[in-house]
């Protein structure tokens, strides 16, 4: 999958434990308007209702040829286009476990704008202060290493 925009914030605020491929629904100036880029994550989430996904809060904005969109919703909730076990496994999870549906990256595949969503657990605050010193120390190392080699 080609990706054309990723939720940061996914992996520092949750531990991403199983991950899902979904088509969504969407109207002609929003495929438009993702496929040049023009689609940010922050802050949406996968709600369920009626047995159905939904993606909310992903802002899709509009898209700069289109003609007079006087009714254009940028942050409007999109419909997810997963196979009923998906759905049924998710909404279970989320609902037995406490875990949360989250949208990790949206891209194209095989020319088919494509949802990367994960069924995640909310990390604590040591979690992510624990994350980032790892990161810190896997830095820290490459360059010393690196400093090894030129001398």
């Amino acid at each position: 999958m080609k990706i054309i925009a990723k939720n940061r914030r996914a992996y520092h605020d949750y531990e991403i434990i199983e991950r899902f491929t979904a088509g969504i629904s969407l109207q002609g100036h929003e495929v438009k308007s993702i496929r040049a880029g023009q689609i940010s994550l922050k802050g949406s989430f996968v709600h369920f209702q009626n047995h159905e996904a939904y993606l909310v809060n992903a802002h899709i904005r509009r898209y700069s040829h289109a003609a007079n969109l006087k009714e254009h919703d940028p942050t409007r909730s999109r419909k997810l286009l997963l196979h009923r076990k998906q759905i049924d496994h998710l909404e279970a999870e989320k609902r037995g476990a406490g875990l949360a549906v989250i949208p990790i990256a949206v891209g194209l595949e095989h020319g088919l704008i494509k949802v990367e969503i994960g069924l995640g657990r909310g990390k604590k605050h040591y979690d992510k202060r624990e994350a980032s010193r790892k990161k810190t120390m896997k830095i820290d190392a490459a360059l010393e290493v690196k400093r090894r080699l030129n001398t």
